[in-house]
């Protein structure tokens, strides 16, 4: 693609076609707010004249400090119309962390909401407050140009190590429109509710950019909205299609679900859906989960859909239009790579070219996950490389323990991890949390009839609540280093 391009043109043309329907409704206990795509998008215009105003270039990077609110969305979408570059961050990151970022960004701009942590040299700061006052201004023209341009930047969860920043050019958009077919089954008509923070790549694209992209309404509830409180939401707002981590699937089975007539179905992305929290959505929605598999820096690109749903136990499909390949391992077994080619595939690090390139094989991007090719050629997912067992020179997904101890009646939640017990001697340990105490010979009993004898786990320990990251993804390094710390032998 060589032609002159703007990431946020792109997302709103579509609804600029049906200007009065709605295009965002901000879910609230007491009713919603609702905006127009008129309304959107002179907002989404006025702020990049406001930016403009204001003397900020294109290239110039504004960090997000925002909370769930239409404020976020409109300063995104109006700093990339405007070829400025927006950073957002979660609202919950304290003052060391949002410090560290901003002294890597180097932002000409923090844009905040009020009882938000700013860095400790904030430099020109903005209130949300202020720049509401630029959706009234005249509409600024789009900042067109070449797509290998950066749009945005956003960080990782963090899960392997520091947060890094990942830089994605205004292309990258243009990637999830293989995720309509090949996974939401997105249609003009559709109100998608998104349960995430919408500093999350998830919610960004899934939640936002796909339903405005669409022409569709994008439903997100309020700041501090429970997972128990999503259910009646989704009843009472009309949702069509709903999107959420595992996680808030299963809180949400904890309470009572309401009928849900015009639920098409849900959607799962952020780390493995167990199979056994799907089957309990389906029988207390009647309607069907679709997984995704992605990253930050390229988004989702395996998945199940309406159209074709994964067979059970595994990712999906390689989206149509993806170059997807499993590297480093047999033909039906290795890493899991995306081409350069692909228009949703980063730009890179930023400032970090080694570690750029080192995330790459010749023009392959290896993701750090492990997955084997099943017959019909769905991923069947094995783990993150790094999280990968090894039990007497046999490799052993944590994902296949997981699931099997979740099975059990009395377990909620299960992780497993490789400890080391003595300096020569590792064993697998199932970590689980569940309502009463349970007899490890029970667990292991239990184990011992869906596991191989070398993939099951030789410790079994229970624990209030496993360790999760911002975005809700299991940190099994964490369980390991703590575990050790405590009762390992160097």
């Amino acid at each position: 693609m060589s032609r002159p391009f703007n990431l946020a043109a792109h997302v709103l043309s579509r609804g600029a076609e049906t200007p009065d329907k709605a295009a965002l409704e901000v879910l609230g206990p007491d009713g919603s707010e609702a905006w127009s795509y008129a309304r959107l998008i002179a907002a989404v215009r006025g702020t990049a004249t406001g930016l403009r105003d204001m003397g900020l270039a294109p290239g110039d990077r504004v960090v997000l400090r925002l909370g769930n609110s239409a404020d976020f969305p409109i300063a995104y979408l109006g700093a990339i119309a405007a070829g400025i570059v927006p950073v957002p961050t979660s609202s919950q990151l304290t003052g060391p962390e949002i410090t560290r970022i901003a002294a890597e960004i180097g932002p000409a701009l923090t844009l905040a909401e009020g009882g938000v942590a700013l860095p400790d040299d904030p430099g020109r700061v903005l209130p949300a407050a202020e720049a509401r006052a630029f959706h009234e201004l005249p509409p600024a023209e789009w900042n067109t140009g070449d797509p290998e341009r950066p749009a945005y930047i956003i960080y990782t969860s963090g899960t392997s190590g520091r947060p890094r920043a990942v830089v994605h050019a205004h292309r990258a958009i243009l990637g999830r429109t293989f995720m309509v077919d090949g996974w939401t089954g997105l249609t003009a008509d559709d109100r998608l509710l998104h349960a995430g923070a919408f500093n999350w790549t998830y919610t960004l694209g899934t939640g936002l950019m796909d339903p405005w992209t669409m022409g569709a309404t994008a439903l997100i509830p309020g700041a501090a909205t429970a997972p128990t409180a999503l259910p009646r939401l989704l009843a009472d707002h009309g949702a069509t299609i709903f999107a959420a981590a595992p996680g808030v699937f299963r809180q949400m089975l904890r309470t009572r679900m309401p009928a849900l007539p015009r639920l098409r179905h849900a959607l799962s992305a952020g780390e493995k859906l167990p199979e056994g929290l799907r089957d309990r959505w389906r029988a207390a929605t009647g309607t069907e989960i679709h997984e995704a598999y992605g990253m930050s820096e390229c988004s989702t690109f395996v998945s199940g859909a309406p159209t074709r749903p994964a067979p059970a136990g595994t990712l999906g499909h390689p989206q149509a239009g993806r170059c997807i390949a499993l590297r480093g391992g047999a033909d039906d077994y290795g890493t899991i790579a995306v081409h350069r080619s692909d228009p949703g595939l980063f730009l890179g690090y930023l400032d970090q070219p080694e570690e750029t390139a080192a995330r790459f094989d010749g023009d392959w991007f290896l993701t750090g996950d492990i997955a084997r090719r099943g017959p019909d050629g769905a991923l069947v997912y094995e783990g993150r490389a790094d999280d990968m067992m090894n039990a007497g020179g046999y490799r052993v997904s944590p994902v296949e323990v997981e699931e099997a101890l979740a099975a059990h009646p009395g377990v909620t939640e299960a992780a497993a991890v490789e400890v080391r017990v003595k300096a020569d001697a590792t064993v697998i340990a199932a970590f689980w949390t569940g309502p009463e105490p349970l007899d490890e010979a029970a667990l292991a009993a239990h184990a011992s009839e869906r596991l191989a004898r070398y993939k099951c786990p030789r410790l079994y320990v229970r624990v209030d609540a496993l360790p999760r990251g911002a975005n809700n993804k299991l940190l099994r390094k964490r369980l390991k280093t703590d575990w050790e710390a405590r009762h390992g032998e160097a």
